[in-house]
């Protein structure tokens, strides 16, 4: 059984259902654990290990891009440990044993930097999503150069297709290349990262729409 040392939003050690979290160096992370499995588990056990395997195959693919975006809340843990914990405590919905994320509360990015107004995505030919939004910037700390972080995950398949050099705030579009996806429904959200790659923005759902 894992202990949970800070809350949700800390590390734990120990195993909780699939996942197995420790701390090296002062850096809490977690790693799946063996095939030795309860034999009678309880609801409440089952319940963790369905939350916790959802919530890792929609983190996991994006491991690169959250340890980077949610680094600024990551304190002694890795960006994708804070992803999986802000998930869990504010994305999960459903009761045992049938858990889905809302994706639309699910975050791909998360800092103070302010994002854009009215982003909206369109698919459109060669399997190109096209994302579009009003530069706003000189709000706070938010400048042309910023780049976007554009995103999008195929529950389907369980990938990710993103990029952390979208285009400039000031350019008003990006584009995302999905051919892997093609055909298929995705999840969209949009982010931006200062042009130093210091400041981050709270990402914005921009939908689920299909690939041309």
């Amino acid at each position: 059984m894992g202990t949970i040392q800070k809350g949700i939003l800390g590390g734990f050690s120990g195993k909780v259902g699939t996942v197995i979290g420790g701390t090296w160096k002062g850096i809490d992370y977690m790693r799946s654990k063996g095939n030795n499995r309860n034999l009678n588990p309880s609801e409440k056990q089952l319940t963790q290990q369905l939350k916790f395997a959802l919530i890792m195959r929609f983190v996991q693919p994006m491991a690169g891009l959250l340890n980077i975006s949610f680094r600024d809340f990551a304190i002694k843990m890795t960006g994708i440990n804070n992803a999986f914990a802000y998930t869990i405590k504010n994305a999960v919905t459903g009761v045992y044993p049938s858990f889905a994320i809302d994706y639309s509360v699910a975050l791909v990015s998360r800092g103070d930097l302010p994002n854009v107004l009215g982003p909206a995505v369109t698919s459109g030919a060669g399997s190109l999503l096209t994302f579009s939004w009003t530069d706003n910037s000189g709000v706070g700390k938010a400048k042309a150069a910023d780049q976007a972080i554009l995103v999008a995950y195929c529950p389907l398949l369980k990938q990710a297709v993103y990029t952390t050099a979208g285009g400039m705030r000031g350019a008003l579009t990006g584009e995302l290349n999905l051919l892997p996806f093609s055909g298929l429904a995705v999840e969209t959200w949009i982010g931006f990262i200062s042009e130093s790659g210091v400041s981050i923005a709270n990402s914005i759902f921009t939908g689920e729409v299909t690939v041309s």
